[in-house]
């Protein structure tokens, strides 16, 4: 009972004592023991990760009987303690049977705690005296491969390990292991995988909307970067001399061709603000095209559209703005001139491919309305939903005469990520061949599947690419295969055909898309290219760059990049806008009228080089009740006007009323679209009223009667001088003196014989006072102004000088 009462409830401090003796006292034995223990103990007792160890080769990838199997690297110690005994040794693992078991290995590959093959041990180890702790050793170790024990053909687990003591743990166990692939088969299989490898040739936009006023129009670069990707041992280099030995398909990007080929020639760098330096890598360029056209001339290659447009972004955000559909047909029609054009050779311009292979309906349907029919999906989107326990060929019949091509998933990710050290890139190698060497085994069936990999590999990347291609070509299970062959293949009945839901699209690549602001921006720069190409003698010199330059704003490559994607937009429609201003109305200030009518000139300048036309100018009244152009409230005259000139079009008005009267001048293409922005100016009407007609009215016929007048005096003078003297009329010779008249001075009293007077001489007071009047009025005429109502337009002549220019810019 006190037992159980102490058991029940707390112990006394000496019971407590007691129990603790007896305890140690008891395990001292069990203690002693396991001192006692062997050093060789299970891996699981070593802790994790105290060294690493990095596989730089494993070499062959792929062996076959007879081979030896080389494998290099660096063990490095990450403890504070030096490694005594260390030792390297190779460990053959477990055969692999399925894809799933090849992912869950290459997850732990240096878990301690998963199983660790058995050692090859004898001579194919490689010992070391110490690891100090923090320092890398190399380390070398050639096996014959009959050495590793390899049984059926498959996939195996292959490891290299690291095992030594500590001074904590004074016994040999594993320390480190990285573990890896060893795809067998020694054989040749009695069906092999076709297999078509991707090579994507893609980069990202280096040209801007710019050209020179040349003949030429040498073409504006971003940047030299493109310059720095073909230069030897840029990326673009690499991957060139990679692939011409590769037995691939190339997917090739023409936008980076015609960039490419521009920089054979002149060709300029944008600098700051508007300013440009000539580029200098002319050599490099020529050099990399015809290195190129080796490479492909005896090879399969596939044109992406102009500038590879982002599919995903115009079906989801595109393609409700106008127009956006039509600048994919574009890009389409011009790729295959190109690839021909710089590389003498024939793409196929039938295949989309769509940013990682992601696919649902509305992506489907904008990649086929250019018209290619065979979309290039992945089979992370399309998924088999059909429980089939084999990868089925990649051909797919979805319908509508559309083939989806669906890429293995696994094979184009296997070379994502850094790979820029060897450890990364040979892991990355031997999972790729095991996956490849798994799919073969699957089924007797030969199948056809399409390795689909990032569109802009890196140089590391490419290189890894590489060195797994040559072993897949040099296996025993697969055979190369081009792309069309692929999309051509019998599909699996039961493959699935379903296209996924726009919600199953990833999120991840959704945030990554062209918003439609941005198609929205392309809509409104098309309409002002639209409207600025129909006045131009030679639009292909605008529509060219700028057509080429709309495509590339919906280029892939800006995914991630949304702040360049924005800027590189707002360049392009600053440029054009830039251009079109260069065709424009002189401002006028006001004009005045002193008469009813009069001719007004407006200037249209034009700075481009070349000449345009197709234009009208419309000059309009906004009170033609008080000023008339052309007799109507507008006129218009059609307009051309030559390269870096102005042009001055007159417009004939009338004034009806005095006053101020607002005219506009607007600029129109033919087809009836306001081309600039209008000029408005003030003319000023004056002396057209009522009181100035009645004014005028009354000279006139003040005129008229004093002509009257004297021609009544006359008659009257001549027919008193008739009646009195009854000599000669008015118009005879002259009359005697009248009698008893006083003599008047200064007059000759000795005229010749026959000699008299003239009619309206001194003898005749009325014809004199007549005549005088004469002379007044003709004398006040000619003193007099010119009339308003004379024919002679009096207005204030206009200057047709052209304002200040500016910069002149070509186009």
């Amino acid at each position: 009972m006190a037992e159980a009462a102490d058991f029940q409830g707390t112990p006394s401090p000496a019971r407590r004592w007691l129990r603790r003796t007896g305890a140690l006292l008891a395990g001292a034995p069990l203690l002693a023991g396991l001192m006692q223990l062997p050093a060789a103990v299970p891996a699981q007792a070593a802790g994790s990760d105290t060294v690493s160890v990095a596989l730089d080769s494993l070499s062959p990838s792929a062996p076959n009987d007879g081979d030896t199997l080389t494998v290099s690297g660096t063990v490095t110690n990450n403890g504070k303690q030096a490694v005594t005994d260390a030792h390297v040794d190779l460990r053959t693992g477990a055969l692999l049977s399925t894809r799933s078991e090849i992912d869950t290995a290459a997850r732990h590959s240096d878990d301690l705690q998963s199983a660790l093959g058995t050692e090859v041990g004898g001579k194919y180890t490689e010992d070391f005296g110490s690891l100090p702790p923090g320092v890398a050793e190399h380390f070398s170790i050639s096996v014959p491969v009959d050495k590793l024990d390899l049984g059926q053909d498959g996939v195996y687990q292959f490891g290299v390990s690291v095992s030594g003591k500590t001074s904590a743990q004074q016994w040999d166990q594993v320390l480190g292991i990285q573990r890896t692939f060893l795809p067998w088969q020694p054989s040749e299989a009695d069906t092999k995988t076709k297999t078509t490898y991707l090579w994507p040739l893609i980069s990202t936009v280096h040209v801007t909307a710019k050209t020179g006023a040349g003949e030429l129009q040498t073409p504006v670069f971003q940047n030299d970067d493109l310059a720095k990707e073909i230069a030897p041992g840029g990326r673009l280099a690499q991957m060139l001399a990679l692939g011409k030995d590769l037995d691939v398909t190339w997917v090739i990007d023409p936008d980076l061709l015609a960039s490419v080929d521009a920089m054979t020639r002149n060709y300029r760098l944008q600098g700051a603000g508007d300013t440009t330096t000539a580029g200098t890598h002319q050599a490099v360029a020529k050099q990399f095209l015809a290195d190129l056209q080796d490479a492909v001339a005896d090879k399969e290659v596939v044109a992406l559209p102009f500038a590879d447009p982002d599919l995903a972004s115009l079906a989801h955000n595109g393609t409700s703005v106008t127009g956006s559909l039509s600048h994919l047909k574009d890009a389409t029609e011009v790729a295959a001139t190109t690839v021909k054009t710089v590389l003498h050779v024939t793409p196929g311009t039938d295949f989309a491919w769509p940013v990682n292979g992601a696919v649902d309906p509305s992506i489907i349907k904008v990649a086929t309305s250019a018209g290619a029919d065979k979309v290039i999906a992945r089979s992370d989107s399309l998924q088999e939903t059909g429980g089939l326990t084999y990868t089925p060929s990649a051909a797919r019949p979805i319908g509508g005469g559309t083939t989806a091509v669906v890429a293995d998933a696994r094979l184009s990710t296997a070379f994502q990520g850094d790979l820029t050290d060897a450890d990364s890139s040979t892991l990355a190698v031997q999972q790729f061949l095991a996956q490849s060497l798994a799919l073969n085994t699957q089924t007797g069936k030969q199948r056809s599947i399409v390795v689909a990999p990032q569109r802009v590999p890196s140089t590391s990347q490419a290189e890894a690419m590489a060195t797994a291609i040559t072993a897949l070509q040099d296996s025993n299970w697969s055979q190369s295969q081009d792309l069309e062959a692929a999309a051509k293949a019998k599909p699996d009945p039961g493959a699935t055909t379903k296209i996924p839901s726009s919600s199953a699209y990833p999120s991840a690549l959704r945030k990554q898309e062209l918003p439609r602001t941005a198609f929205e921006q392309i809509a409104r720069t098309q309409d002002k290219l639209d409207n600025f190409q129909v006045i131009l003698t030679d639009e292909s010199r605008v529509v060219t760059p700028f057509g080429r330059a709309i495509n590339r704003e919906m280029s892939t490559s800006w995914r991630g990049r949304g702040s360049e994607a924005d800027s590189f937009r707002t360049s392009v429609e600053s440029w054009l806008d830039d251009l079109t201003s260069q065709v424009k109305l002189i401002d006028k200030s006001e004009t005045k009228l002193s008469g009813r009518s009069a001719t007004i000139p407006v200037t249209v300048q034009n700075n481009l080089v070349q000449g345009v036309g197709h234009l009208v100018l419309r000059l309009t009244s906004t009170m033609p009740t008080r000023l008339e152009i052309g007799g109507k409230p507008y006129y218009e005259q059609q307009v051309e006007v030559s390269g870096g000139h102005s042009q001055s079009v007159k417009f004939s008005t009338s004034a009806n009323a005095n006053g101020r009267v607002e005219v506009t001048a607007q600029l129109y293409t033919e087809d009836g679209q306001e081309y600039g922005a209008p000029v408005r100016f003030d003319v000023k009407v004056t002396e057209v009223t009522p009181t100035v007609m009645l004014v005028i009215g009354g000279g006139v016929l003040l005129l008229v009667l004093a002509g009257f007048r004297m021609y009544t005096q006359r008659k009257r003078a001549a027919a008193r001088r008739a009646e009195e003297g009854g000599g000669p009329d008015a118009e005879g010779e002259g009359t005697p003196e009248t009698p008893g008249a006083p003599e008047v001075p200064g007059t000759s009293q000795a005229a010749n014989p026959g000699d008299t007077e003239d009619a309206d001489g001194p003898g005749n007071p009325a014809a004199r006072e007549d005549r005088l009047q004469e002379e007044s009025v003709a004398g006040s005429r000619e003193d007099d102004p010119e009339q308003p109502s004379d024919p002679t337009p009096d207005t204030a002549p206009e200057s047709a000088d052209p304002s200040e220019t500016g910069e002149r810019v070509d186009r």
